[in-house]
């Protein structure tokens, strides 16, 4: 027997069966096209005031110049190389970030003691402009990978142990003396409430921490990078390239899109039982 977050008693299928209750369809909504109207009106002024000389080429380069650079960077495989590179960057911190987030999360919301050791000194350094300790993460690990690491992971851990620490927290107490009625043990009731009540926050949180992540990651690649797209950026603005500076922000956002819409697509996947 479970309780899930939706306060709905869930009891397993006995002898007799149990009336169950049929999923309610749902019609695929179809793109609404008009929310590209205004990005695809900024591309084309782009281009126009391109073309009238408005922006020179070494403030902004065009929309054209810009697409064309791309395929001449995927082509030769300095773009795809560089992505690999960033996505190992942000791929390691985020999973040392989460890490850390989650641990002190559960240690600081399950645990009241947990909460008088963990919580303070968490809120102290989040106030603490993560992006202002490259000095001190430089000094501390040097001036390879790892400090592009920290960074990154500094960046995910705060976002996710505090939206971790508030589901937690902001369990429904309904549900939680309705499992204590049911006969549930301590752990039966943090696995079989507390975390699914938990799940849309921290959800919510892991959709910020990765926006910190590739954040953290643009400004941890302009600091004496030999390889990745900041590497990409940096060279290029030394030759006056705005062209290329600007396909690498491109990839920076599109990459921060790809990894924002996986996790929307697992909110709707895990988060089926809310009412929508």
């Amino acid at each position: 027997m479970s309780i899930s977050a939706a306060g709905v008693l869930a009891r397993p299928d006995d002898d007799k069966g149990l009336v169950r209750s049929t999923p309610r369809t749902r019609k695929r909504r179809l793109p609404d096209l008009r929310r590209w109207i205004s990005p695809i009106a900024l591309v084309v002024v782009w281009q126009v005031a391109s073309a009238g000389g408005v922006l020179p080429p070494d403030k902004l380069a065009s929309p054209l110049t810009v697409f064309d650079s791309a395929v001449g960077l995927v082509a030769d495989g300095q773009l795809g190389s560089a992505f690999l590179v960033s996505m190992s960057r942000v791929l390691g911190g985020f999973a040392i970030g989460a890490a850390v987030g989650v641990v002190l999360g559960l240690l600081s919301g399950l645990s009241r003691w947990g909460e008088r050791i963990f919580d303070p000194p968490v809120q102290m350094l989040r106030t603490l402009p993560h992006l202002g300790l490259i000095p001190l993460f430089i000094l501390w690990f040097g001036i390879g990978e790892q400090p592009k690491l920290a960074l990154v992971a500094a960046g995910v851990a705060f976002p996710l142990y505090l939206n971790l620490h508030a589901g937690i927290r902001q369990t429904d107490p309904g549900l939680l003396e309705a499992s204590r009625v049911l006969g549930y043990t301590g752990l039966e009731r943090v696995l079989h409430v507390v975390l699914p009540s938990a799940l849309p926050q921290t959800l919510v949180g892991l959709r910020i921490s990765l926006g910190a992540a590739w954040l953290s990651l643009i400004v941890a690649e302009q600091v004496n990078a030999d390889a990745g797209i900041g590497y990409l950026i940096n060279n290029a603005r030394e030759f006056l390239r705005t062209d290329v500076v600007v396909v690498g922000l491109l990839v920076y956002a599109l990459l921060g899109l790809a990894t924002d819409a996986l996790v929307r697509a697992l909110e709707r996947r895990v988060l089926r039982w809310q009412a929508r």
